[in-house]
């Protein structure tokens, strides 16, 4: 199946390529730099400010094909509608996925979109509706999911080793980065919330299952940014259970979740963000006493990559993915509704 990519990201180079090369039922057959019309930042009055960020993009497009092949496509109309595109990989701001997901699936093309998927559920139903007629895949990209650290936790959470569940917390945060990124630009749909409390949310839902409900949620600002910057909440669910939840992009680095039971404590860093041969630690407290072990590496995008193909071949876990993407969209925004009130 060939496919393609539009945008020629940071991540796109950085970690897709790399995963989708050891991936057999793909074939990577170009990348797709936008026209001056399609630039996100088309507003821009310097024509010539906007040349050389146009030129940039197709410097930047250069390398995936000097290292991988494939050809430039110009403009993301182009590839969306060219017939040597079966499927498309979307690494944009979350505030273009909408528009460009929605393209590409109205010419037919399979799409594994960045998280979030959208900016909303009535955004994500729309995609979900148009991939369910066209029988074709729509797969977003929350990677972490598919690390086998994931199901090593839920193994030992279950075997009762550390008995009863009291508590989770799920923690992820970073520094403060450039103020150019586009993380904090609401127009490009940036914001702590779909940035990193997105993660925090679904492991949540994960690990406490389909009846898990946010409880309350808190966004807060920080002066001279016009987005939320950190933020916090609870799920419970039918037993009771709760998550607490914490993220940030203006935070010291954490990327952590603690498990307490009534005969122990689990605790982990990298969850949601382990990369490609980086083996995990996890901490398990009984009394005073710390056993540290270390968990199996593992490469989840290329996992989710492979997951893609599924969606593509499988029309059982095409329609559970829509479900998925449907109800992630749903809690971010009950989340967003409750931070309101």
């Amino acid at each position: 199946m060939k496919l393609g990519i539009i945008c020629p990201s940071e991540i796109a180079l950085r970690r897709f390529m790399p995963a989708l090369r050891l991936v057999s039922g793909f074939e990577f057959s170009g990348i797709g730099v936008c026209s001056k019309e399609e630039y996100f930042g088309s507003n821009i009055s310097d024509e010539e400010k906007l040349k050389k960020i146009l030129d940039g993009e197709r410097g930047k497009a250069q390398t995936f094909i000097d290292q991988y092949g494939g050809e430039i496509f110009e403009g993301y109309e182009t590839i969306i509608k060219s017939d040597k595109i079966d499927a498309l990989y979307i690494p944009l701001p979350p505030a273009l996925h909408y528009k460009w997901s929605k393209k590409a699936l109205e010419c037919g093309k399979h799409v594994l979109v960045e998280k979030p998927s959208t900016m909303s559920k009535e955004q994500s139903a729309d995609l979900v509706r148009i991939a369910n007629e066209k029988n074709l895949a729509i797969h977003e990209n929350y990677m972490f999911a598919f690390h086998n650290q994931l199901n090593s936790i839920e193994n030992i959470i279950s075997s009762g080793e550390i008995g009863d569940v009291r508590l989770y917390r799920i923690s992820f945060g970073f520094p403060r980065r450039d103020i150019a990124d586009f993380r904090y630009n609401k127009a490009l749909g940036g914001g702590a919330l779909i940035d990193a409390g997105g993660y925090t949310i679904k492991y949540a839902m994960r690990l406490l299952g389909e009846t898990a409900k946010i409880k309350y949620a808190v966004m807060n600002t920080v002066d001279g940014y016009e987005v939320d910057m950190y933020g916090s909440a609870a799920l419970v669910n039918s037993q009771n259970v709760t998550a607490q939840i914490a993220f940030g992009m203006d935070n010291n680095y954490k990327c952590e979740l603690e498990v307490w039971g009534s005969k122990g404590c689990l605790t982990t860093g990298r969850i949601l963000t382990a990369p490609d041969g980086f083996e995990p630690l996890l901490t398990i407290r009984k009394g005073n006493v710390d056993e540290v072990r270390k968990m199996p590496s593992d490469n989840a995008f290329k996992k989710s990559i492979d997951y893609f193909e599924k969606c593509i071949r499988n029309k059982d876990i095409r329609i559970d993915t829509y479900r998925k993407i449907i109800k992630q969209a749903q809690m971010v925004d009950e989340f967003r509704k409750l931070a309101k009130k």
